[in-house]
């Protein structure tokens, strides 16, 4: 490996400790939950979850499960 290829790998490395860095505008995801696999999807701040039980109250264990795993990374989500 070459040397500029080390200063960047040490830089990306202290890039990856500091969250504040990133902000997520949109993904999409395969969540595998207890019982069956999910698609979740986050864009403008919203998430969606196939889930029945996100249908019903715009949240689930899934997605909260990220907004917890993402903490500081996307936008806040306000509870209605």
């Amino acid at each position: 490996m070459d040397y500029g290829m080390i200063g960047k790998l040490e830089k990306a490395k202290r890039y990856a400790e500091d969250r504040h860095r990133f902000r997520f505008n949109k993904f999409e995801l395969t969540f595998h939950g207890d019982n069956n696999e999910h698609n979740v999807n986050y864009e403008d701040g919203n998430f969606h979850c196939d889930c029945e039980f996100f249908l019903t109250h715009k949240r689930c264990g899934h997605s909260m499960a990220l907004e917890i795993l993402l903490k500081d990374m996307i936008v806040e989500t306000v509870e209605e």
